[in-house]
This record gives C-alpha cells, structure tokens and sequence, in this order.
C-alpha cells in the first residue's frame, strides 16, 4: 500500500463518523443480548481437568452412593438443652428430615433413626448434643447445586440448631462471595480508574468516556462468558478474571483514543479528520495491543480439556469487544462530541511533561547503564527467587471466610465427628468383566484394604469389606458365595459400594486436602493397583490436586514457548529488528517472575496476611500460567509502544541515545499512565474475600508496576544504551523480504502524538 492510498483503519474510521447512528443502534443491539446471555447463562463449576487419573477414577464410579461425596450435604443439629436420645430431639430432628427426605431434589437421607447401628453411632457426637444427618442431592455437581437453595430452605427447625456443610454447599458458598467480590471491586475500581483518568485528561467529558467502554466491554464479555457456559466447563472465578481483564485493557485502549483524539483536534484538524487519524493511529495500535493479548491468552489453548482453555476463551472474548467498542462505538461517541469531548475542564497541574523529567531521567540512565542495570535486575531476581518455593493445590472450603455457614460446618464436622470429616481419598476398583463381588474378588478386596490401611497417613478404609472389622476375608467370601444368607443392611451396604464391575474404596486420612502429607499418601497408595485380577484408580479431591498439578506442569512448557515464539514473529515483523523482540521477551519474563515471586510469598507464605486479611494456602494451579498468559500481552503493550516511538527515532537520525530519550520522553507519560489505571483496577480486586480474586488482583498489579517501573524506565534504556546501533540490527535478506528498515523521508510514518 503506498501513502497515498487509505489505509483500512482510516476507511473504518471515516464510515464510523459518516454512519454513527447505526454504530449506536448495533451497541445497543449487542447490549441487549448481552443482557439476555447474562440472564439465561449457564452453571459455572469450581473447574475440572479432564482425562486425568482421578477424572477417571470418578466416572468410573459415577452413580455408585459411597463413591463420592460431592453431591452430599453434610447437616448437624445441635441443641444445648437436650441430649440425642432425649424424645423432643428426636422428633424435632424427624420434623425436619421427614419433609425434606420428600423433597423431589433429594435421593437419600441418611440419619441415626434407621441407619445400621455401626453407621449411626457415627453419626452421634461425642458430647450427647450433636447428630450428623446425611442428605444426598439427585443429579451430578450442577443439577444438585441448583437444588440446593431450596433444601437449604428445608433444612430449618425452630428447636434445633442447623449448620450445613459439604462440596455443593462450599460451591454455592464461593459463587455468593466471588459475586460480592465482582461487585466490591467494580464498584471501587471504577473510581479508581476515574481518578486516575482526570489527573490524565483535566477534563470531566474525556475521564468519563474510557468508563463508559469498560463497562460495556465487561458486561458483553461477562454474558459470553455465561453462554459459554453452556457448552464447556466454566470456572466460577472466570467472571472475576475477565471482568478483571477486561476493565483494564478497555480503559487503557480508550485513553490511547481519547489522547490521541484531543491532540488532533489542539492541532487543527476537524472533527472528521480527527476521527479518522486516530483511528487510523491509536487505533492501529490499539488493534495491535489487543492482538498481543490475544496471543498470550491463546497460550490457555494448550490445555484442552480443562477449565483453562475455556478461561483462555472467555478472557478473548472480553479483550475482543474492547477492541471492537474502543475502534466504533468510543470513535462514534467522539464524533458526536468533538471540541465538547474537553467539558468539565478541572484545575489539576500538570507534572512530569515536556522535556524535563523523561528526558533527564533517560540520559542520567544512558550515562550510568551498569549503575542501574545490575542493581536493578539483582531486585527483580530478589523478588521473583520465591517463586522456586511453590507449592500448588485447588481451592477448597478454606478459601471462605470463617464466619461462613459451610466453614463454620465444615470446622464443626471435625470437631464432633472426625471420622466423617476425615479426607476421603477415592480408590475405584474396576475388574474385567462380571460381578466386582465374588468369593475370589471379595478376598482381593479385602486384601487390598488392609494393605491400604497400614499405609503411613492412612487412618482407616470404607469399603463393602471393611463393614465390621470382626468379620475375616473368608466370612466375606462367603457372604459373596450365599446371597440368601446376607442380612438386609449388608445388601443396603452392597448397592452403596459395587456396581457391576466397579468396586469403591475411601481412604481416609486425617491430613487436609491440600496438604502436602495428603498427596504423599495419594502417591503411596498409587504404587500398587492390582486387586487380584482387577485394577484401580486413585481419585478425589487430593488426586485431582495432584493430577491437576502434573497436567499444568505438563503442559506449561508448550504453551509458554507458543506464546514467546508467536511474540517474537510478531514483534520482528513490527521493529524488524533481531535484538529489540528478543530484550522484549526477557522484559516480560523479568516482572512477570517478580510478580510469581511476589505471590507465593505474599499468598503461600503468608507476609501481609494480616494487612490483606487471608489465610495463608497454597497457590491455586491455575493461577501462575493465567497470569502468565495475561501479563505477557498486557506488558507487551506497553513495550510496543515504547519501542515503536524509539525506532522511529532511529530511522530519522541514527543516534541510539538520541532515539531511547525521546521515546521515553514521547511515550513515558502515557505509559504511566496506562500502567496506573491498570494498577488501580487489579488493586481494587485485592479486596477480595476469595483467595484466588485477590491473589489475581494483586499479581497482576505487582507485574504492571514492575513492567511500568523498573523495567520500562530504568532496564529498557540501560540495556539499549549498553547495546548501541546493535539494537538495530537484522539480516539483510529478512529485511528486504519484510520491506526494509530504512524508508524514504516522505514515507516514514508520522511520529505520534502523546
């Protein structure tokens, strides 16, 4: 394309301020589907990983009772007058369980009235004052969540104390909070941001507009997010991370177009002509920048089947419509405006302009780059040298806060019935063919059982052979051998444990979930699966921990080489340079390491947990490689457009230290400011009650200011001035193929105008 000739993103801006109206009918149209995506979106989920050993091991069991206990709630009465074998809490108890043991969302419920004696005295506390009530919900994970509002409606006595507890409780506990967290920090962080944005613009008009698209953009990528939803597996925290995503790069993306707006107009230009450069300019830029988002978060791609993937294309989603309204529906808005975009003009001095600050900052750093440099990366490393320590495991019931109902219920299982809220690590048994209960079958069973049991960690086995600890393998056999002679409660136990084929163990340990003790003893009991002729596999909460872990791990490595190499393409084609997308990438992997570093010991370790009120765990699979992949395009945005001015520079004069002092200075301002309203957003998601929105809060803004800071200021510029016209450097047959480095004078593009 020569100069003369439009280029697309000039045409798109011309045919937005000719047909403004119809921009504005289409957003409206976009909005109001987007209303209905959020109103009829799907079940969000805590998030799976399939294909793993312990995915498995819960199909394999799916429909068997004793197999899993993800669709149980856990109820304990409690009454301070009366003890449990006292008539009144006897029949308050029956009050309530009768009517909701009829309840068409309940298949069972288990308490000590009718329950085998061995079971209900597990079921009676040991202070005489607390019974333990089983109640199993119909359906997988998402039907029995949907229901449970309304048994949790039913389980209410007027004589009884109440706690409820259990996963589908947790679940529906953590979606209220991670709701309450999406609007606390909504509501914080768009005052941030507005803040931030008057001290950039002076004006009311201009500060509002970049609100205005942030808000569109995140409620449209929140209702695809929930449509989504209905096709694959959607973490329920999805919501907050694209919300978090998407405030940012919008707000960012439209102070780009606003800038650039009100410099054309202080020059002169129409409001038409206006339009159509920034769009032709920033907007080129802000394509870019959401290109480079896009490659980072496709990175997530490379974990099919898991929740990742589908995270990686909820947060595309979001990125994508604030491309889309920051390039129509903010220019339609401008060309509305134009000159009254400058309204509510505040009285905020001006700092840090000119050629003052940026310009002696970046020589003073060009003079002294070893000075800078080596202190400067021996900081970077210091933070990020924690990141060696970490340790990883999914969110459990210890990510709410204390006072919530499922916490309070979970610590009161423990307390009064250990055994029940032992962790349960799932062994399912699958044999060839036929009946998994045969004379020869239940003697492996049995076998298998006591070997497990006398594993360290391991403090005790439900099974269909571990009913009654005084009957011997030989007894079981026989009561495979003579169905005729087995008592009804031992058939009820049979239906609970076997089906088909399949076999269930639960290993119970008395180590959390999450532990480290707790996988050791997932580990150890994967040693040996043979059950006579059979095989298992080891599943639950800890084995997809484990499993989850091995498949992030495993995966990682392509996907962060997928994302770095498609970084560089990009970035070469863009500089044409070898060294400057090679020094980008290791910019990016300097404050994204500080930002890893920072989390786990900040989250994992526990610094500042009184400051920022958590309890200190271990760091959710997740999270490192969606900061990863998130960082690596938001950081890139900024290196771009430093970068890019300095080489415009370069192809004017040739003078290295010349080009890095007035890039900095072009680009510095707007850089920070674009880095503080990030800031601002991700630090309103500190705020979070939930572990996992905080520490994504706090990463993110921990790796914006890093990359703002010591890196864009003092690292960049240090290393470029060590480096010299080698910066510059490229194989001459690539760069005639890519067009050439050095263009005409009348050809070079028009520096722009911060």
């Amino acid at each position: 394309m020569t100069p003369s000739e439009p280029s697309v993103f000039a045409w798109l801006g011309r045919a937005v301020h000719r047909h403004r109206g119809v921009v504005f009918l289409l957003t409206a149209g976009v909005l109001v589907l987007a209303l209905l995506g959020i109103l009829r979106g799907g079940q969000l989920s805590t998030g799976t990983v399939r294909g793993t050993e312990a995915a498995h091991a819960a199909e394999l069991s799916r429909g068997i009772s004793a197999a899993s206990n993800d669709t149980t709630l856990a109820v304990i009465f409690h009454s301070d007058e009366w003890k449990t074998d006292d008539a009144r809490f006897t029949q308050a108890l029956e009050e309530v369980l009768g009517p909701v043991g009829k309840l068409p969302e309940v298949s069972a419920v288990v308490s000590p009235q009718g329950a085998p004696e061995q079971l209900a005295s597990r079921l009676l506390s040991a202070s005489g004052h607390d019974v333990l009530a089983l109640v199993r919900l119909k359906g997988d994970e998402r039907e029995a969540a949907r229901a449970f509002p309304t048994v949790r409606r039913a389980l209410t006595s007027d004589k009884l104390g109440v706690l409820v507890t259990g996963k589908v409780a947790f679940v529906e506990a953590l979606d209220r909070l991670l709701e309450h967290d999406l609007l606390k920090a909504e509501l914080i962080s768009f005052p941030l941001a507005l803040i931030v944005l008057l001290w950039v613009f002076r004006t009311l008009g201009a500060s509002l507009l970049p609100i205005a698209v942030g808000g569109l953009a995140v409620m449209t990528g929140v209702s695809g997010v929930m449509l989504l939803a209905h096709v694959t597996d959607m973490a329920q925290y999805t919501i907050n991370v694209v919300t978090l995503i998407g405030l940012g790069v919008a707000i960012d993306y439209s102070l780009f177009i606003v800038s650039r707006f009100r410099d054309e107009l202080e020059h002169g230009a129409t409001v038409e002509a206006a339009v159509v450069k920034t769009v032709d300019t920033a907007g080129r830029a802000v394509a870019f920048s959401g290109l480079a988002v896009a490659v980072g978060l496709s990175g997530l791609l490379f974990y099919p089947g898991s929740y990742l993937s589908a995270m990686g294309l909820g947060g595309a989603v979001v990125v994508a419509f604030a491309v889309i309204y920051s390039l129509t529906f903010l220019p339609a808005l401008l060309s509305v405006l134009g000159p009254r975009v400058d309204w509510g003009r505040l009285p905020i001095p001006r700092f840090g302009e000119g050629k003052g600050l940026w310009h002696r900052l970046a020589m003073w750093v060009m003079k002294h780059p070893w000075l800078v440099l080596l202190p400067t990366l021996t900081v970077l490393v210091a933070i990020g040298l924690p990141f060696q320590r970490l340790q990883l495991a999914a969110t459990d019931i210890t990510a709410l806060p204390a006072e919530t109902e499922a916490r309070r219920g979970a610590e009161a299982l423990k307390n009064l019935f250990p055994s029940q809220a032992a962790t349960r690590i799932l062994v399912t048994v699958q044999f060839p063919s036929g009946d998994a209960f045969t004379p020869e079958r239940a003697r492996a069973l049995y076998a298998t059982s006591r070997r497990l049991a006398k594993l360290p960690g391991v403090q005790g086995v439900e099974s269909i052979v571990d009913l009654d600890p005084g009957i011997s393998a030989n007894r079981y056999a026989a009561l495979a051998e003579e169905p005729a002679a087995r008592p009804p409660e031992f058939d009820l136990a049979l239906e609970a444990f076997i089906k088909g084929n399949i076999a269930v163990m639960q290993v119970l340990t008395p180590h959390a979930a999450a532990s480290a003790e707790a996988r050791e003893v997932v580990r150890a009991i994967r040693q040996e699966r043979a059950v006579g002729d059979g095989q298992f596999l080891v599943g639950g909460q800890t084995a997809a921990d484990v499993d989850g872990a091995a498949f992030i791990v495993g995966h990682s490595p392509h996907a962060v080489l997928f994302v770095m190499g498609l970084t560089y393409v990009v970035l070469f084609v863009l500089l044409r340079s070898v060294i400057l997308p090679l020094k980008a990438l290791l910019m990016n992997l300097l404050s994204i390491a500080g930002s890893f570093g920072a989390l786990v010991w900040i989250f994992q370790e526990g610094h500042l947990s009184g400051l920022l009120a958590f309890e200190p765990r271990a760091i959710e699979p997740s999270l490192p490689i969606l900061l990863f992949c998130a960082l690596f395009g938001l950081s890139m945005d900024y290196e771009v457009l430093l970068l890019t001015r300095m080489r415009e520079e370069w192809l004017r004069t040739h003078d290295n230290a010349h080009s890095v002092a007035e890039g900095l200075e072009r680009t510095g301002r707007l850089i920070t400011s674009a880095a503080a309203i990030m800031v601002a957003v991700f630090a309103a998601f500190s705020l979070a009650q939930a572990v996992v929105v905080k520490a994504m809060g706090v990463g993110m803004a921990i790796a914006v200011a890093l990359d703002a800071t010591l890196v864009r200021v003092l690292i960049v510029p240090a290393m470029m001035r060590l480096m010299g016209e080698f910066n510059w450097w490229a194989p001459a047959p690539l760069v005639r193929l890519l067009g050439g480095t050095h263009a005409p004078e009348d050809s070079r593009p028009e520096a722009p105008k911060q």
